[in-house]
């Protein structure tokens, strides 16, 4: 039982990169937008965005509460470790969805609101660097300290690809959800994304053999660890071929594909801890009489917000 919500936690965790994450991907190309589409571009990412933002982060709402419940002393660890980087995250969070409201729906003058966007976009990229980094320094175990662990090499590392990553989720959405030149300018965002992070993700298996050599070795553990690994290869392959070849729709399950595969071989280097060497899920203040009520909750709860997310997405593709 303990072992599935530890799994139920990391499905949520891919959920919120695979929505969450995409929004703030769209935050970084509102920031990089230039030139004579600028304008079309920032109205293709309100317009594709602005339904949604909101309802995605159930899913880092659902990671953060199972957690608490489920594991607690893991939760007040990763609390006391890494208060700093999830603080910035979470400011981050806060004020990336105030300017996007105030930007979208604001009756200010211009100048008012092109700083809101500037607020909105700034924010898009350091919130994924804080959590991404947060992540790296759960690996690094993650000392007592204000900036200890998360501001390793492998922690900065770690926190790059997740900016890298969920600018290409959203470069490969946008480019599905859009047409014309528009679409194009995204599609080859996507394809230069997806060239930039292959470097960054051989970087940070790099500095994970140098620094952390327990998380590398189960890492790249066969058969789990390896398979995941080539999984999210070819599903890179995949993406730049799909878009060089402009298959959308199959780009965007490969790009799905390739990003749920970098978040599960991070889960294989953990391989049930939540620090490295300091909090595992069997040490982690689990209550039995805690999971039976949660069960019960849990299904439910999936029974009530499953089907509404599933309505609010096909709304929004009509």
């Amino acid at each position: 039982m303990i072992a599935a919500y530890y799994a139920l936690i990391g499905l949520g965790l891919i959920a919120y990169a695979l929505t969450g994450g995409a929004d703030f991907g769209a935050g970084v190309w509102d920031l990089l937008s230039r030139g004579q589409r600028q304008g079309e571009q920032r109205a293709a990412i309100n317009r594709i965005i602005a339904p949604i933002w909101e309802a995605n982060h159930v899913w880092l709402i659902f990671v953060i509460v199972l957690v608490f419940t489920v594991f607690p002393r893991a939760f007040a660890q990763i609390g006391l470790r890494l208060h700093v980087p999830l603080t910035i995250a979470l400011i981050g969070i806060v004020l990336r969805g105030a300017a996007f409201t105030f930007r979208a729906y604001g009756l200010e003058p211009p100048e008012r609101q092109r700083l809101w966007g500037r607020i909105f976009a700034v924010s898009s990229l350091i919130t994924p660097l804080a959590l991404g980094m947060a992540l790296g320094g759960l690996a690094t175990g993650a000392e007592l300290g204000y900036f200890s662990g998360w501001t390793t090499s492998f922690a900065i590392a770690v926190g790059l690809l997740a900016s890298v990553l969920f600018a290409l989720l959203a470069a490969v959405y946008l480019a599905a959800d859009t047409q014309g030149v528009v679409a194009e300018d995204f599609r080859r965002s996507a394809i230069l994304t997806e060239v930039v992070a292959a470097p960054i993700a051989a970087f940070a298996l790099w500095r994970a053999y140098a620094e952390v050599p327990t998380f590398f070795t189960q890492l790249l553990a066969w058969p789990f660890g390896v398979v995941v690994q080539l999984s999210a290869f070819f599903g890179a392959i995949a993406t730049i071929l799909l878009l060089a070849r402009r298959r959308y729709a199959l780009a965007r399950v490969a790009v799905i594909l390739q990003v749920s595969a970098v978040v599960l071989g991070f889960g294989a280097g953990m391989r049930g801890d939540f620090i490295l060497g300091v909090v595992s899920i069997h040490d982690a203040g689990t209550r039995p009489e805690m999971l039976s009520a949660l069960s019960v909750s849990v299904a439910a709860g999936a029974c009530l917000l499953i089907p509404a997310l599933v309505l609010l997405f096909r709304i929004r593709q009509r």
